[in-house]
């Protein structure tokens, strides 16, 4: 293989990754500061990213964080029917012209998010947590005005998203809890996650406000939204586990509520009494609905895991599990539990199970080869890594340990293949530091004298 030369300083770090990243995104877009008219509020404002890299980053991160919640849902029909709801909302927004698109995910928590190019995304938890279509509408609507107030644009345009980005996946991950949050960081693809950054209080009430008008232009009632905001209140004022990532990216407050119901009865109250659809939101919902008893286990189970009381996790993940024995989100998170646990060999057997219910999801292969990789099976390891990279490529981990596993293997030339792809991601910490290093030792890359 071709050498080269990198001059290094005498710390041990490549370069600094959030210098790279600011770079890399904005000349990615092609884009110098200067001005745009918001789409909401017509007015002009610093805006450093265009519409084409919104939905450039989207493409990119989206399928990685549905990937991190388990996949897009299995159940066909309600996958439709969200859908519908969404794209029936759509012609009524602000940005009519963006690649929206209506998902369900398979996690437990209680959560949804939008990417800035329009892919929005509902988790089961929340889904179970609605009572009508006009309430999901709502839901929905909310998230829509994040992307049509363009909140992801204007937080890259003043540097915090540079920041929140550089730092990775795993502040975000980091709400599940220290141990669960660092597994989950090495799952997602770098980025993806700082996407969906915590926003502001003004964020939070411009999207309320939009929310409640796309969904009133839908012709749902304002009771649907009060709704909303009724649940999100009452979840706000408990203390479980399973929404401490909706209230860390989605702030709620009495203020909040209060809004939301003076707006329903001033601005909005000619769509008072309009349609909420209960009984369709009901219907579509019904399979669902019968899993609650298994997701309510799953979120029991998750909240041990935040707290590292595996074999309490391990206990309820099981009663999940007995109620939906080919649930895939369970049967990996399980997988997972067994994984912090150091039982590596049931960690395999459940990603194997999971890989059987959802075989074109591609978490379980991760997960599987990560536990072969401790067991010293690199050959197996290496075609789990492969076989994740073929159903979703993109993400810089997969390639590391890839890599390791090759290395594992005696395969110098594959290994730093893989860490040469992965150093051309990701330049600071332990595993870049690793790939560098073994570049160096191979005569991949020779330092110069310093």
């Amino acid at each position: 293989m071709a050498e080269s030369t990198n001059q290094r300083p005498r710390t041990p770090r490549l370069y600094s990754r959030r210098d790279f990243l600011k770079a890399s995104a904005l000349a990615s877009a092609g884009l110098m500061a200067g001005c745009a008219v918001n789409p909401v509020t017509g007015e002009k404002q610093l805006m450093l990213v265009s519409e084409e890299w919104e939905i450039q980053v989207d493409r990119q991160n989206s399928p990685h964080q549905f990937s991190s919640d388990y996949g897009t849902l299995q159940d066909a029909a309600l996958s439709r029917y969200i859908q519908e709801v969404g794209a029936s909302m759509a012609p009524h927004t602000h940005r009519t012209q963006m690649p929206y698109s209506f998902q369900g995910v398979n996690a437990t928590y209680i959560n949804a998010y939008a990417f800035p190019g329009g892919s929005i995304a509902a988790t089961r938890g929340i889904l179970l947590s609605l009572e009508s279509e006009a309430e999901f509408s709502s839901l929905l609507g909310h998230e829509l005005g994040h992307v049509n107030a363009r909140h992801t644009a204007q937080q890259m345009s003043k540097g915090t998203l540079i920041q929140a980005i550089a730092g990775g996946v795993g502040a975000f991950a980091g709400a599940k809890g220290e141990a669960y949050g660092q597994l989950a960081s090495q799952i997602s693809a770098l980025g993806a996650g700082a996407l969906l950054a915590s926003y502001s209080r003004d964020n939070e009430r411009q999207a309320d406000y939009l929310g409640m008008t796309y969904m009133t232009k839908t012709g749902y009632g304002t009771e649907g939204f009060v709704q909303l905001m009724t649940m999100l209140n009452s979840l706000n004022k408990g203390s479980s586990n399973a929404v401490s990532l909706l209230f860390a990216t989605h702030p709620m407050s009495q203020e909040r509520y209060n809004t939301a119901v003076s707006l329903a009865n001033s601005e909005f109250s000619s769509s008072k009494g309009k349609k909420l659809s209960r009984e369709r939101y009901m219907d579509n919902t019904a399979n669902l609905r019968r899993l609650k008893p298994a997701i309510e286990n799953f979120q029991k189970a998750e909240e041990y895991m935040a707290a590292e009381s595996y074999d309490k996790a391990e206990t309820s993940f099981k009663a999940g599990l007995k109620t939906a024995p080919s649930d895939y989100a369970g049967l990996l998170m399980m997988a997972k539990c067994q994984y912090a646990k150091k039982k590596y060999n049931e960690a395999i057997i459940y990603s194997e199970q999971a890989k059987n219910a959802y075989p074109k999801e591609a978490q379980s292969n991760y997960i599987s080869g990560l536990s072969r990789v401790q067991l010293k099976k690199y050959d197996q390891a290496v075609a789990d890594f492969t076989g994740y990279e073929s159903k979703l490529p993109g993400n810089p981990n997969t390639i590391f340990y890839r890599g390791y596993a090759y290395e594992g293997m005696g395969n110098k030339q594959k290994s730093a293949e893989d860490y040469s792809g992965y150093l051309k991601q990701v330049t600071e910490g332990e595993q870049a530091e690793h790939a560098y290093q073994r570049l160096v030792e191979w005569g991949v890359i020779k330092e110069s004298a310093q």
